[in-house]
């Protein structure tokens, strides 16, 4: 029995299966991304969905669905399901499935009456295409299969409808065809491993539902349009391969292509599997640059989320020489910045308060996997620039004052990673001397302290350690009530919510707090905020806990640093908790993992998604597919394993 395998039970029951999702990346961008049973509820779903940089900087879907039918005897079984008007589902395809598991990749049984037949795809490594091969396991009699491809060509962000301006016409290509919708658009090319007959009978299927857009407020109808049909015979035991991408291909190229693929994929056999396969779809290359995308299926790559994620997502799996890509493709820009440049950089949001403050965080977990000397060899010189461009006071909004704190203004516009809006304005106006601000700024300090000792600087080590102790005797003074931290300080205002942001005074290497007080910090988090999916963004004592994540747009920002969990803080949570408890924690800490486990077969299968409501149960939300969840909880198996193997 494989770890990632739903039965017919679970399938054919809609209230379940419509809510569990899959996504996989070719690395480079695009996706592929629907249901367990292939019937799409979001308008983000589709089979193949890649950015078209000529057009815009969104993520376009292409091909939405590709529905098939088992045709013997003249008689037709279409295996296809959509959801249209009045909770209707056509054609029904879904009662067909035996069984669906993706332990390597996905694959979907299908039983229809003596046929049995396999649906297996893959998207290939850094190219945009999408593999989906056919295997008719047993057959009785005489076999023919129909394809009717569902084109979408539009934005991630729209949905289409009929219209007079689609171009529904179409080219011959090699056992398939080519086509495309509108102008500025690349050429879809449909192709078959094997030789086929295309009808053309282009038509408007309209009024395809998608309620998960529904349930977030948004327009969630769409007319799709089917430009006509494949048709062939398959025999048992025979396989065939359709592809769809924007360049052509040689039919006789797509078995060895197939099997090239399959023997890069990893078997997801337990947590750590799973997560280490989905920590790899977040990397996105372009051209000879490489980034981490914050999530899927809408996010880009955004500064303070690659940051964070980025160890659990290249080192802490064994992938090194992506760490250096990515560091490598940051750095200049990191360099520009604090140069002064203004240039547009791709890795968004680099001029967030807190975000070069992540990045050294970032060097030091490096500095923990590798040496501290190579992180000075490597990283040095940059942490240095970081530290004298924040102490020269030459952030826009990150000001050194004499008391050793930085100030920020949170007013006008989101400072840290607390960042939904309403109206332009934070909906958490966490402003003035914010705890994880400092507390990631201490740990900064004292950790290019470091590096400059083991590069023989000892003026700038000096100077460094001068500078975090001022910061530590202030961030005690500043933020400790006698309990716990304050969110934020701002002149004689003093934040008493209980939030999660102060985990990191106590979770980093460097604290400002003594052991008391970091174990004052701990259980007040441990009491309050701590769930099986991480850490609530707020006390549920507190009036403005608002739990749950749903409604319209408005509605779910407001509630989004209000109430829901988050999974990415439990990394910092389970170091805190280990520093204090060390051998007594882990047992601990490996039961709180058990919340994570169950989500590998929930919502997007495999991964973490983004955010999960306050309350029991615990329901996800959000993106399916969340960067630093991931990482996090990487980083927390990898933190198991160091404490397993310094007690062996």
């Amino acid at each position: 029995m494989t770890y990632l395998k739903f039965d017919k039970a679970l399938l054919i029951n809609l209230e379940k299966s419509l809510t569990k999702e899959m996504i996989r990346t070719n690395r480079a961008g695009a996706y592929n991304s629907t249901t367990l049973i292939d019937c799409n509820t979001r308008k983000y779903h589709g089979q193949l969905v890649i950015p078209i940089p000529e057009l815009d900087d969104s993520n376009h879907v292409l091909l939405s669905s590709l529905d098939e039918t088992v045709i013997q005897h003249g008689a037709e079984f279409n295996l296809g399901i959509h959801k249209y008007e009045g909770n209707n589902f056509s054609p029904n395809g879904h009662k067909y499935i035996r069984e669906f598991d993706c332990e390597v990749i996905s694959r979907t049984t299908y039983r229809v009456g003596g046929v049995v037949l396999s649906k297996e795809r893959l998207l290939v490594s850094f190219e945009p295409r999408v593999l989906i091969r056919y295997t008719l396991l047993e057959a009785h009699s005489p076999t023919l299969l129909r394809f009717k491809p569902f084109l979408a060509f539009r934005s991630v962000n729209e949905l289409t409808h009929q219209n007079n301006v689609a171009d529904t016409s179409y080219e011959d290509a090699t056992q398939g065809i080519r086509t495309r919708m509108y102008d500025g658009y690349p050429y879809l090319y449909m192709q078959f491993s094997k030789k086929n007959t295309y009808h053309h009978q282009p038509d408007w299927y309209r009024n395809i539902e998608y309620y998960k857009e529904q349930e977030r407020g948004y327009d969630y109808k769409e007319d799709l349009m089917v430009p006509g049909y494949f048709e062939m015979p398959i025999k048992k035991g025979e396989s065939i391969i359709f592809s769809a991408g924007i360049s052509p291909v040689s039919p006789k190229k797509l078995a060895p292509l197939w099997d090239e693929e399959i023997g890069k994929r990893i078997h997801r056999v337990d947590m750590y599997s799973c997560l280490k396969n989905s920590a790899q779809q977040f990397y996105q290359k372009i051209e000879d640059k490489v980034y981490l995308l914050a999530g899927y299926p809408w996010f880009k790559a955004r500064a303070r989320d690659q940051f964070i994620a980025l160890p659990g997502c290249t080192f802490l799996i064994d992938k090194m020489d992506a760490f250096y890509h990515i560091m490598d493709t940051a750095i200049p820009e990191i360099e520009a910045y604090i140069n002064g440049e203004t240039n547009i950089f791709k890795l968004e949001k680099l001029d967030d308060p807190d975000v070069l403050l992540w990045f050294i965080r970032t060097i030091q977990l490096y500095s923990q996997k590798t040496s501290l000397q190579d992180a000075a060899h490597r990283y040095g010189k940059i942490v240095v620039d970081i530290i004298k461009f924040i102490r020269k006071q030459n952030h826009p909004n990150l000001f050194l004052h004499t008391n050793g704190l930085l100030y920020v203004n949170g007013k006008e516009k989101p400072a840290t990673w607390m960042n939904a809006v309403e109206n332009g304005r934070p909906i958490t106006p966490r402003t003035g001397y914010v705890v994880e601000i400092n507390a990631l700024w201490y740990n900064a300090l004292k950790f290019a302290a470091l590096l400059m000792q083991e590069s023989k600087d000892e003026h700038s080590a000096d100077l460094f350690n001068y500078q975090a102790e001022t910061t530590r005797g202030t961030f005690v003074e500043v933020f400790w009530n006698g309990t716990y931290l304050y969110d934020y300080v701002d002149g004689n205002y003093s934040d008493m919510e209980v939030r999660p942001n102060m985990v990191f005074a106590i979770g980093l290497p460097f604290s400002p707090l003594d052991r008391q007080q970091q174990k004052s910090v701990l259980d007040i988090i441990t009491r309050e905020l701590l769930t099986p999916k991480g850490l609530r963004t707020i006390s549920p004592k507190s009036g403005s806990y608002r739990p749950v994540y749903i409604g319209g747009q408005l509605e779910r920002d407001r509630n989004y640093h209000n109430g829901p969990v988050w999974p990415w803080l439990f990394g910092t949570y389970a170091e805190a908790y280990l520093k204090t408890y060390k051998q007594s924690g882990i047992s601990f800490i490996e039961r709180m993992l058990n919340g994570f486990e169950w989500e590998m077969t929930e919502l997007c299968v495999s991964t973490i998604s983004e955010l999960f409501d306050g309350n029991p149960p615990f329901k996800g939300h959000g993106g399916m597919s969340f960067a630093m969840n991931v990482a996090e909880i990487l980083r927390v198996l990898d933190l198991l394993k160091q404490n397993e193997n310094e007690n062996t």
